[in-house]
């Protein structure tokens, strides 16, 4: 019953990712493609995680942490090019 629930969240979060990828393609300008991005990361990272805890892998915690980590510094990076600082 538990992994179901798991499951169901992750389906959710999945179904929330391919919307914001919809707002990444269409979106009307770059700052708003960058927030996208950056929300469809958000939504792997919870979605690796919800998985993590439905399968009781520890390794996909560490994956989501690293690519957390790897996000931000990308999202970042993208920021200060919109900026023009790069």
């Amino acid at each position: 019953m538990t992994i179901q629930i798991f499951l169901f969240a992750a389906a959710i979060v999945a179904l929330l990712a391919i919307a914001a990828l919809g707002r990444l393609v269409a979106g009307p300008t770059i700052p708003d493609r960058a927030v996208a991005l950056d929300t469809m990361n958000t939504y792997v990272v919870g979605l690796m995680m919800l998985l993590a805890a439905a399968y009781d892998s520890v390794v996909m915690v560490d994956v989501a942490i690293v690519y957390a980590a790897l996000s931000f510094v990308g999202t970042m990076f993208i920021a200060r090019y919109i900026e023009g600082e790069v």
